[in-house]
Parts: C-alpha cells; structure tokens; sequence
C-alpha cells in the first residue's frame, strides 16, 4: 500500500503571511467606510426628524425662535435651519454635513412641509 506524497510545509511559509498583508488592511478600510457610511444615514435622518419636528411646531402656531430650538434639538451638530412660511404653509429646511474629514464630509438635507393649523 502506498502512502500519498507528502508536502514539503517549510514551501508554503510565506504565503500566509503574504496573504494577510493584503487581506488585513482591505478589511480595515472596508469597515471604515462601513462605519462612514452608518454615520452618514444617522445624519440623514436626524435631518428629516428635525424638518419634521420643526414644521409641526411651526404648525401649531409657535414663534419661530420655538421653532428653530425644536428642529436644533433633534438636528445634527453644525445643523442650518430655516423656516419659511409660504401661504397656508411652513417649510422647515435642515442641512448638515456628514461627519468626516475633507471629501468624506457630504452635506445631506431635509425638508418638511405641514400646513398651519387654524387659530
């Protein structure tokens, strides 16, 4: 009966250590951009909370200094808010930017729309 060829091991040595040079950091960058990108939506949608959030209060009848404090207390930190009122209607309007350095720094935006409640 014969045996199957047996692998020289010491041939094999570098490959692991070749292969893990290239595979370590492509994991790194991947979960980064994966973290960015979750922080991204986060901005997003806080975006859209505090449009929503402002234009209810701007429905209801508050000033507008009650207004911006609403929509700021949902909104992303640096947020812009305004608030516009165009006929029957408040516009609330949110911009941020994504957290990040340089390019990865992506404004996002919200609007939200409510029509003034009756006095």
């Amino acid at each position: 009966m014969r045996s199957a060829p047996r692998r020289d091991r010491r041939a094999d040595g570098g490959y692991v250590t070749a292969e893990s040079a290239i595979v370590v950091p492509a994991l790194v960058l991947l979960l980064g951009m994966l973290l960015w990108a979750l922080g991204a939506v986060g901005a997003q949608t806080r975006c859209g909370d505090a449009a929503r959030a402002g234009a209810r209060a701007a429905a209801r009848g508050e000033d507008p200094d009650a207004v911006t404090g609403v929509a700021r207390a949902v909104a992303p930190d640096g947020a812009r808010i305004r608030v516009a009122r165009e006929g029957e209607l408040y516009r609330v309007s949110v911009e941020a930017t994504t957290p990040g350095p340089g390019p990865l720094a992506v404004p996002v935006s919200a609007d939200a729309v409510a029509h003034a409640e009756p006095e």
